[in-house]
């Protein structure tokens, strides 16, 4: 790599961009970046400036040799990169409104990467996230392409089975947040813990806890239980407290997005209270980016306001400016990341992709063998990983029934009538944002313009 390093973040006006540029500032040492080009479509260019102009405010603050670059041109962000980021939402806070609204309509649970809405915002993104793929062959083809988008793992299972990038690596920051969350349960440092994470995103299991090299897994799962407070669910999932007697015996560390599905009529009735009274996930999160980039606007401000952390972006910086560090250095440190399973998980397929913990090299993550996963979750990881790829297939073929299958095969709908009744009504909500739907976006536009469907 050349000596100054340039990053291409697409989606740059993200209320999350302040957490990645502080997370560059703070490792300038070891990671001697110079450009930072902050990527977006027209419609969020107001966001964009106010994001860029906080970002150069927080460079010259802290008297970094970093530039600040914004632009609509995402060919121009692009060009010569060393690593892309991605942290794009395809119909912005509008497409997640009804991505949660919908299902819930019909008695399913309505979130942003899980069932429907996972599904939906799949079907938009990876198309998106593939053209990028693209415009890398030709004007960044060393980069490392470093995806926070979610799905996180449905993206990342699409970059490696219909790209030709296979510098990928996906990102979550659920990982770090539990093994944070493990260490305040045990008063002890973060450091000192020990999480050997393997699955799926969102659906990834804590298979074994150490503290100093002793394991601590029996005494984790005995504290999780009964509390609403887990200390590990992050803060965009209801606080229900776990069965103590289930997660004892489950044995293993849930990630706070398995409430979804070991607790789902809870979760379904809480979402539905939520949707009523304070409206849906999607509806608070844009209360809070509105409060957020009224602060932003601040031209006192000069670093990333605490508030932050309410958006549910914690860690964000800490594991992608880690990730890239590690590459960048060789450092062979171990982290959790989204990368090609290559036999690590047994029940996977090698070609697939897994969240899992991996030693980070300058030749990407490796992943580090568990084999099987445990019976009593296996199933669960499966099901969902089949999920995914069937997801993938329809996001790139635009084809109904396959997308009804996706949709159908989820573990949080009922059954493929309740599945085909969400599917057409979000296909109609969507119409915009997938056109690789032709046929049903034919029939769709028919209706409209018989005065038969209102949009």
């Amino acid at each position: 790599m050349k000596q100054g390093i340039k990053i291409a973040t697409i989606g740059g006006g993200s209320s999350y961009t302040p957490e990645l540029i502080e997370g560059f500032i703070k490792r300038h040492n070891e990671l001697p970046v110079t450009e930072i080009w902050l990527a977006d479509i027209e419609e969020g260019k107001d966001k964009l400036d106010i994001v860029g102009n906080l970002a150069k405010r927080m460079v010259e603050k802290a008297g970094v040799p970093i530039e600040i670059h914004l632009t609509l041109d995402r060919k121009e962000a692009l060009k010569d990169a060393d690593f892309v980021t991605t942290q794009m939402r395809v119909g912005m806070l509008d497409a997640r409104m009804k991505d949660e609204a919908i299902p819930l309509k019909h008695n399913v649970i309505g979130q942003e990467t899980n069932g429907p809405g996972g599904l939906f915002k799949g079907l938009r993104t990876i198309p998106v996230i593939l053209e990028i793929c693209k415009e890398m062959e030709q004007l960044c083809p060393d980069a490392w392409l470093i995806n926070f988008t979610n799905p996180a793992g449905m993206v990342t299972e699409a970059v490696l089975r219909y790209s030709n990038i296979k510098k990928v690596v996906g990102l979550c920051n659920g990982p770090i947040g539990t093994t944070k969350g493990i260490a305040k349960l045990l008063e002890v440092d973060a450091e000192r813990v020990y999480v050997e994470y393997a699955g799926l995103n969102h659906m990834v299991f804590g298979l074994h806890v150490y503290v100093d090299g002793k394991e601590v897994t029996k005494e984790v799962m005995s504290m999780l239980g009964g509390r609403e407070k887990d200390g590990i669910t992050p803060k965009n999932i209801a606080t229900l407290s776990w069965e103590p007697d289930f997660i004892e015996r489950l044995g293993v560390v849930p990630s706070g997005y398995h409430k979804y599905y070991y607790q789902t009529d809870k979760m379904l009735q809480q979402l539905q209270e939520d949707a009523k009274n304070e409206g849906t996930r999607a509806e608070v999160v844009r209360k809070l980016e509105s409060e957020l980039f009224e602060l932003y606007q601040d031209e006192h401000l000069a670093v990333k306001p605490k508030q932050l952390e309410g958006r549910g972006g914690a860690y964000y910086s800490e594991a992608a400016v880690q990730l890239i560090s590690s590459i960048f250095t060789d450092k062979g440190d171990i982290q959790t990341v989204n990368v090609r399973n290559n036999g690590a998980i047994a029940s996977i397929p090698e070609d697939s992709a897994v969240e899992i913990n991996c030693v980070i090299t300058k030749n990407g993550p490796i992943p580090l063998t568990v084999g099987d996963l445990p019976v009593h979750v296996r199933g669960l990881v499966q099901q969902i990983k089949s999920f995914e790829r069937v997801a993938c297939e329809a996001a790139i073929t635009g084809d109904y029934q396959t997308a009804l299958l996706a949709m159908t095969i989820n573990p949080l709908v009922p059954s493929d009538t309740v599945a085909k009744r969400i599917l057409d009504e979000m296909l109609k909500a969507h119409i915009e944002f997938l056109p690789q739907f032709q046929r049903e976006s034919i029939n769709i536009k028919e209706e409209i313009n018989n005065g038969n469907m209102c949009i």
